[in-house]
């Protein structure tokens, strides 16, 4: 089977892609590599490499291509608040644009990376029949993503969406900018843990291996199982309010819990059920948020990972990379040549 991954180079794509190729996957990847090619230059003789956007790829990418994984996005509510229009255009319109252009050159099967995000701040259990309640630009684009590409669904066109946790663990394009991610690298740097105020919010996670199991999950089932369903990704037993993260967090790489508060209260608030996932796909995780913390601190006491690259920072990258943009542009116009 042959599969294209859009943003098959970032954070979750890298692992996954990586999956695929163990399970014997023809894997094409579409990426804009703001972050390089690192990620991937291991099995970059082994998979196809397309540098382009969702917005403008040339259509015939999709020729012969049986699935569809799109992952592609400005990744984060920072960093989709640094241009909420632009943030619309790739993870709504962009999106909307890859779905639509997979049922005309007849791909089999779509799977939407979509984030529990959507749902914001609710009281309660929240399964995938809930309302949604989108706060941030990043969040709505996706619940605006969900909305149209469902309604392509038919019985030659699988159209799935599968709203993830928050992602943890070792990444070939590693974040630390998220919150398990983050709290790790604070005590490797700093000897404490960066909390966000107030520290009662409740999040659900999913370790990055286990969110691109999911994936497998949907590509391999039957499609009656699949074909315009939601799935809420992640485990019951994973919902945790982020203080008492970050107290498991020091107690796995036994370190002594110091924290200092950042931020103002996080207005995101939410538990989510993941009954569906399991009792539809038989899927369970296979990762806690102890496993991810212990994996991330010895791959930065090894040097696997570097906990000063600027790349692993997903918004001040970006910043960046618009300033390096704005440079250059100032430099030709003022007639020099680079």
């Amino acid at each position: 089977m042959k599969v294209l991954v859009t943003g098959g180079a970032g954070y979750i794509g890298s692992v996954l892609s990586r999956i695929l190729l163990e399970k014997g996957y023809s894997v094409t990847l579409l990426d804009r590599l703001f972050f390089g090619t690192d990620s991937i230059k291991d099995i970059a003789d082994r998979v196809t490499v397309v540098k382009g956007d969702v917005r403008w790829f040339n259509p015939d990418l999709l020729k012969g291509i049986d699935a569809v994984l799109d992952l592609a996005s400005l990744s984060n509510d920072p960093s989709g608040e640094l241009d909420p229009e632009k943030t619309l255009e790739i993870n709504y319109e962009g999106r909307v644009r890859v779905a639509t252009l997979a049922k005309k050159y007849r791909v089999s099967k779509y799977v939407l990376a979509s984030s529990c995000s959507v749902y914001g701040f609710q009281d309660g259990i929240l399964t995938e029949e809930s309302s949604l309640n989108p706060l941030t630009t990043y969040a709505k684009a996706s619940a605006n993503a969900e909305r149209e590409v469902l309604p392509l669904a038919d019985k030659s066109f699988s159209v799935t969406v599968l709203r993830q946790a928050t992602v943890y663990g070792f990444s070939y394009r590693m974040r630390f900018d998220l919150a398990i991610n983050g709290m790790v690298l604070g005590f490797f740097k700093n000897g404490q843990i960066p909390i966000m105020r107030d520290g009662k919010q409740w999040r659900p996670f999913v370790h990055v291996k286990d969110t691109s199991n999911a994936f497998i999950k949907v590509l391999e089932a039957d499609p009656d199982l699949v074909n315009n369903q939601v799935f809420n990704v992640g485990s019951n037993d994973q919902n945790v309010q982020i203080f008492d993260l970050a107290q498991a967090v020091a107690e796995s790489i036994n370190l002594p819990f110091k924290y200092e508060w950042y931020g103002s209260p996080d207005t995101r608030s939410y538990r989510v059920s993941f009954g569906k996932i399991r009792d539809r796909l038989r899927y369970k995780t296979s990762y806690t948020p102890r496993d991810g913390a212990k994996e991330v601190f010895e791959a930065l006491k090894t040097g696997a990972l570097n906990g000063d690259d600027p790349r692993t920072i997903t918004v001040k990258w970006y910043k960046n990379l618009v300033e390096s943009f704005s440079l250059v542009k100032s430099v030709e116009l003022n007639g020099v040549i680079l």
